[in-house]
């Protein structure tokens, strides 16, 4: 099935052809913990959005438009099921802060984006979110900028540069209009950038 477009797999498990579903676990596996790694800040985490994911791609199965393009739904289905993982985990969080003493402590969408690249937007030599991380610690530095950032912003983010959606398609998927996808991405950019260059003076 490698040569099987998403679409044309997601119609045949649509179909009840179930390796089909098999097929695009296999291909998008490793794209999607990574993305959904960065957006919860933790591989296990990923793990269960992953799998939580795919289980509301069958649930959703037959809302699917098969005119669109099954990747940018798909990783806007991961998105919408980080969003609810972390809300679940910041509020057990808050319970247990509040407990009493001695309770238990706490791709391929083809960028649209007029030309500008990651660095031409920040006039900064700083990583892009999705870079190949040379080394465990230049990784976790960006972890750590990144689980900073508001979920809004490190999200568009990490679908602009890490999937390359376009921003037709993040406007789209997540139903919000043009303009506030631009001024939210480019908001996500210079709050990465200045988290950055703080962390890393020597860098700038």
């Amino acid at each position: 099935m490698a040569e099987t477009t998403d679409e044309s797999l997601f119609e045949k498990y649509r179909k009840g052809d179930n390796d089909a579903l098999r097929a695009l676990v296999e291909r998008h596996h490793d794209d999607l913990v990574r993305f959904l790694t960065r957006l919860v800040g933790d591989s296990a985490g990923a793990d269960d959005v992953f799998q939580d994911t795919f289980v509301q791609v069958h649930v959703s199965m037959e809302t699917f438009d098969s005119s669109r393009r099954f990747k940018p739904w798909l990783f806007t289905i991961a998105a919408n099921k980080a969003r609810d993982y972390l809300r679940r985990r910041n509020r057990r969080r808050t319970l247990d802060l509040s407990a009493p003493i001695g309770g238990v402590s706490g791709g391929g969408g083809g960028g649209d984006f007029g030309g500008d690249t990651f660095v031409d937007l920040l006039k900064a030599d700083i990583p892009m979110p999705d870079a190949a991380m040379s080394t465990d610690e230049t990784s976790k530095k960006v972890q750590g900028i990144l689980d900073q950032m508001p979920l809004s912003l490190k999200e568009i983010l990490l679908l602009a540069y890490f999937q390359r959606l376009s921003y037709v398609h993040i406007a789209d998927e997540l139903e919000i209009p043009l303009g506030t996808v631009k001024s939210r991405l480019h908001s996500a950019v210079a709050t990465f950038a200045k988290k950055w260059k703080a962390a890393n003076p020597a860098a700038s």
